[in-house]
């Protein structure tokens, strides 16, 4: 087990993370995998039917260097891209560390992606191997919006077809003992994208040293000790997930638990029961869908920490946790570009009283600050401005920049290079809290995932009924916000509640299951600047004036 010494000073523990992970010969999975007790439990991973599979670290050893060595035999090297299109399961857990054993770098595809934006991320990567569950499978056959002759190879842990290897038949012929790639600090072990408000998914490469700053808030930002056991319920395919359901726990060595198949409410419950959960973290929207079930505290709970990431935390939350739970949820915030920045600390050393609506402050190894809007100096006390990190005094920085996108990448820094900026917009107050705003962009964050418009709007745009179109966020009681879609019509096509549904299908079938929009407004024009831009502010308004005069608080 690898967790801070209760004696250990912050800076000095992120000290030391940085000095193994940054290290020129470090392994990936050296570091993640081959350093821990063999016999310790890595991962309970939970079917839905309760019964769990214990993966040991030694088994998690053994049967990702047989992976490894059946990647090897397919022709892959160090540095090349492998994808993953896979739910949560003993299989994903050993694909991911094979990758990193081979020294190859992991591609995360969520899983309710259509094959129109899986496709978009593998090209962009130029992955050589995406690896599936039979149920995804059908989603890599060629069609209008996947090629017929992509760059990868498929590889499913279903049955063999004819342009499908076996994962099951490469295990059975391969060897043991394929040695961890010692590949660097500055090695990059995950090519994951995210959505941004223009253009196609922005490619964000993760080296290994950013796992200092993804183990630094596995300590202090969820406050993991030795003894728990530790449930991150962020899907694996977005960066939260990944970075700190899966990484943390395998960086500290703490027993996590890996839920197989859907979200229910109910099942979550029974999950923290009956194994006994201790340190529990995922999106606001799992606690306002475990609220909405009736009270946790019959289902015999053991939680010492709960903690929330990827959209603010409103208070009813709290309201109610500290009631059903019996305990508080603390508030964190971060990005895919960097991990957890600010946060709601749960280490006793960074403990602090939880003020309604606030973020906390910055975790050991960031500064974070408060940037007056048109000039790269602090706000004021109170003062709303621009969320951002002072790079020169955060060693814990990792991202440089995206993939292949030296424009776009600019906008996330000041022009002096001292401040990454977040994008995002807030206060901060006397004693040093760090209060959300709004984001300074159009992201839309649903249910903790990030959605970015353009990508939807092109969707719709190939939709033979749709002139022009624009995706906002509206307000929903349980997910946070939802998409809500602005659309002009072709002359001689009409609004209908039949039309509605059809675009909601579009959507679905080509981009994403969850990123469709649950109202479409028709309007006649959009807004635009004089140059010609979509003034989604604006529509933001007035979405806000019908809900107003509707008298709904919500748009789902």
């Amino acid at each position: 087990m690898d967790l801070t010494d209760p004696a250990e000073k912050p800076l000095e523990r992120v000290t030391a993370l940085l000095r193994r992970y940054a290290d020129p010969a470090a392994s990936t999975a050296q570091l993640l995998c081959d350093r821990h007790d063999a016999s310790s439990v890595a991962y309970s991973v939970v079917a839905q039917d309760l019964s769990a599979d214990d993966l040991t670290y030694g088994a998690l050893r053994e049967d990702s260097a047989r992976f490894a060595h059946a990647l090897a035999s397919l022709g892959l090297q160090r540095g090349d891209r492998v994808a993953t299109l896979m739910g949560k399961s003993r299989a994903y857990l050993v694909t991911v560390m094979a990758i990193w054993r081979l020294g190859a770098v992991h591609v995360p595809l969520f899983t309710a992606f259509a094959p129109a934006a899986i496709a978009l991320r593998a090209l962009a990567a130029h992955c050589r191997i995406i690896v599936c569950d039979p149920a995804q499978r059908p989603k890599l056959a060629p069609s209008d919006t996947m090629p017929a002759n992509p760059p990868w190879q498929v590889l499913t842990t279903g049955s063999a077809d004819d342009s499908a290897m076996s994962y099951a038949d490469l295990l059975a012929g391969s060897r043991v003992g394929f040695p961890a790639a010692a590949v660097g600090g500055d090695a990059p072990i995950i090519q994951i994208y995210t959505s941004g408000t223009t253009g196609t998914p922005k490619g964000v490469l993760v080296p290994l040293r950013a796992v200092a700053g993804f183990q630094a808030y596995a300590e202090y930002g969820l406050g993991l000790r030795a003894e728990d056991i530790f449930w991150n319920g962020a899907d694996p395919g977005w960066a939260y997930g990944l970075y700190f359901g899966i990484i943390a726990a395998l960086a500290t060595g703490v027993r996590g638990i890996l839920l197989e198949g859907g979200f229910s409410p109910e099942l979550t419950f029974e999950v923290l029961a009956r194994y006994a959960v201790t340190n529990f973290t995922a999106a606001p929207t799992v606690y306002r869908s475990l609220r909405a079930v009736g009270p946790a505290s019959q289902r015999r709970l053991q939680l010492r920490c709960a903690s929330s990431a990827g959209e603010p935390l409103t208070p009813e939350v709290n309201d109610w946790a500290c009631r059903a739970l019996n305990v508080p949820v603390h508030d964190h915030y971060g990005q895919t570009e960097m991990g957890m920045l600010i946060n709601n600390h749960q280490h006793p050393a960074l403990r602090r009283p939880l003020k309604p609506g606030s973020m906390g402050h910055a975790l050991p190894g960031w500064h974070a600050v408060v940037l007056k809007w048109n000039e790269d100096v602090p706000a004021a006390v109170g003062e709303t401005g621009r969320v951002a990190i002072d790079l020169s005094r955060s060693p814990l920085a990792w991202f440089s920049g995206y993939v292949s996108d030296n424009t776009r990448s600019a906008e996330k820094f000041s022009a002096d290079q001292r401040w990454y900026l977040t994008g995002d917009t807030g206060t901060t107050d006397t004693e040093g809290y760090f209060y959300f705003c709004a984001r300074d962009d159009d992201v839309i964050i649903m249910a903790g995932y990030r959605i970015g418009p353009s990508e939807v709007e092109s969707v719709l745009m190939t939709h033979a009924a749709i002139s022009e179109c624009a995706v906002v966020a509206g307000p929903d009681e349980l997910r946070g916000e939802v998409i809500e879609a602005f659309v002009v019509l072709r002359p001689g096509d009409q609004p209908s509640e039949e039309l509605t549904s059809e675009l909601q299908r579009w959507v679905k079938q080509r981009y994403a299951a969850h990123a469709y929009p649950r109202t479409i407004h028709y309007v006649e024009k959009l807004p635009r600047t004089p140059s010609g831009k979509v003034q989604r502010f604006v529509l933001r308004r007035q979405l806000r004036e019908l809900i107003s005069s509707s008298g709904n608080s919500s748009c789902a």
